[in-house]
């Protein structure tokens, strides 16, 4: 069933673990997530960045797809559709379209800018039952275009922001999106505590969860991270299953080049990462 995000994150802070988020790119990475959420009866949130949801006709596309997979499926957990990065203007395409959660990126303007178009949507979603992400900080790296240098957030600024009445809250910590480079001084925990301390019980989002070491997260979820998104571990395990299915040549015995089973090993190994954050996170049975 499409959820809210509210209650789920409050479990997890409570119980002391995290939901993932999970990025979907087309049908089989859909698919992967919400069968593999079912099999694990964990509770899941769909990601979409502005540019997958272009990629994928418009978000009203994927909030139908969506809402159709469930149904057809049978999903039972909870699942949350969530726009990922999301301009002010592509909140309310995902508010019109159907999503049941909403990320607001104004981490780029300056603090009284973010917290005037944030305090704006929290009227908005909480009047529709939406739930809504807000970010202090910048997450380093590149997603979609969306370029942070990585600065870590102000624990005054978060609270300001977390004040507002907003679900979660994405605070920079020195996470990156894509792959780590090798040189990197890891998550900033001084950070994460001063967040903490100010935000109070308000659950944390970890954004670039891709290759963060476990030991890490869990520390973070000690901290409050009740969110943790992913999306370019499921990219590189579809792309490497891929790779290795075609250059066995499989592509060319019988009709192995059917997209049905072109695709397959790909949508196997996201099912694979999915099953071991979900692990990882702690939110397996917490459905």
């Amino acid at each position: 069933m499409l959820v809210s995000a509210k209650e789920m994150l409050q479990k997890a802070r409570e119980g002391k673990y995290a939901v993932g988020q999970f990025n979907i790119n087309n049908l089989e990475w859909t698919k992967a997530i919400l069968l593999t959420a079912e099999e694990m009866r964990s509770p899941v949130i769909l990601g979409v960045s502005e540019g997958a949801g272009k990629y994928m006709t418009g978000f009203g596309t994927v909030a139908a797809m969506v809402k159709a997979m469930i149904d057809e499926l049978n999903i039972t957990v909870p699942v949350a559709l969530h726009l990922d990065h999301g301009t002010y203007e592509g909140c309310y395409k995902c508010i019109k379209a159907g999503f049941s959660s909403i990320m607001f990126d104004g981490s780029h303007y300056p603090i009284e800018e973010n917290v005037e178009k944030t305090r704006e949507l929290v009227h908005v979603t909480e009047n529709l039952g939406l739930s809504l992400e807000a970010e202090v900080g910048s997450i380093g790296g590149e997603e979609d275009g969306v370029v942070g240098m990585g600065e870590c957030a102000d624990p005054d600024e978060c609270k300001m922001i977390a004040d507002l009445g907003v679900t979660m809250l994405a605070a920079g910590i020195g996470n990156i999106h894509g792959k780590y480079p090798e040189n990197w001084a890891g998550l900033s925990f001084e950070t994460l505590e001063a967040v903490k301390e100010k935000v109070g019980d308000m659950p944390l989002v970890l954004h670039g969860g891709t290759g963060i070491p476990e030991d890490m997260i869990k520390k973070a979820i000690s901290l409050g991270v009740a969110k943790i998104n992913v999306n370019t571990e499921c990219q590189l395990s579809f792309a490497d299953a891929t790779r290795k299915y075609i250059e066995a040549g499989k592509d060319q015995q019988g009709k192995g080049y059917d997209p049905r089973k072109l695709l397959a090993p790909g949508t196997e190994a996201i099912k694979a990462t999915v099953r071991e954050k979900i692990e990882l996170f702690g939110s397996a049975n917490k459905a």
